[in-house]
């Protein structure tokens, strides 16, 4: 696997519970040849247990990033994919890992790319989900849909492995734009709708959520997103 292409895929726990977990994901995307470990908000870090199961990766634990909240954990990211065992009634595209992997593969020769793991008990909620580009499933019976936090970053690294030694050097990433000019987008259109009167100022969580999700699922590149920064511009100086 490629250096470039390990370098820029981030693995984020979202507020681990089990610090064990923690230590056995670190062991799992080193397995693998990943070295990007993010924890948010994690109980103790570097916990005694996490230390214990890390075993040959204690370096991925011990340099693991540290936030308190998601969006910093995502800064300067390009893709960012979330990780889910159920569907949602909002439409983030919803897809197998190892129908994905090509393409998350492919953009990190480029951009760097988050993938997300949310809390072992509920999973990732709304809030978090509004980051993502796309939702990634692993396939499983019904009586087993979630899986054990780690076995869950084994197998998501695993087959990110395997798509990049796959993956053709012929193809090309776009130039995503970034978390940060996103955000910045949305915050804009936020602004310019609530002036025109569009968004109802008492209830605009629920429309804004489903353009993020519209936009999101364009993975718009930069001079996509300066061209919607312009024409949101142009509303102001017509006014």
């Amino acid at each position: 696997m490629g250096i470039l292409v390990k370098s820029k895929i981030k693995f984020i726990l979202f507020e681990p519970s089990h610090p064990g977990n923690v230590g056995a994901a670190a062991r799992a995307i080193k397995t693998m040849g990943f070295e990007k470990l993010c924890l948010i908000n994690p109980i103790e870090h570097p916990h005694s247990e996490a230390r214990a199961r890390s075993s040959g990766a204690l370096d991925v634990l011990l340099n693991a990033e540290v936030f308190d909240n998601l969006h910093d954990a995502i800064k300067g990211c390009g893709l960012i994919i979330g990780t889910t065992s159920r569907t949602r009634r909002i439409s983030v595209p919803i897809t197998n890992i190892r129908e994905t992997a090509p393409s998350i593969v492919a953009e990190a020769k480029q951009n760097t790319v988050a993938v997300i793991f949310g809390p072992e008990k509920s999973g990732l909620i709304n809030e978090q989900v509004d980051y993502c580009n796309e939702l990634v499933n692993i396939p499983s019976i019904g009586a087993y849909k979630s899986l054990n936090l780690a076995m869950a970053v084994q197998i998501v690294a695993y087959e990110l492995r395997v798509a990049s030694e796959a993956l053709p050097a012929e193809i090309r990433a776009r130039n995503l734009a970034s978390n940060e000019d996103i955000e910045l987008f949305y915050n804009h259109l936020n602004q310019v709708l609530l002036e025109t009167g569009f968004l109802d100022p008492k209830n605009p969580k629920q429309l804004m959520r489903r353009l993020r999700t519209l936009f999101n699922r364009a993975q718009m590149d930069e001079n996509e997103i300066n061209i919607m920064r312009g024409i949101l511009a142009s509303y102001k100086i017509q006014q």
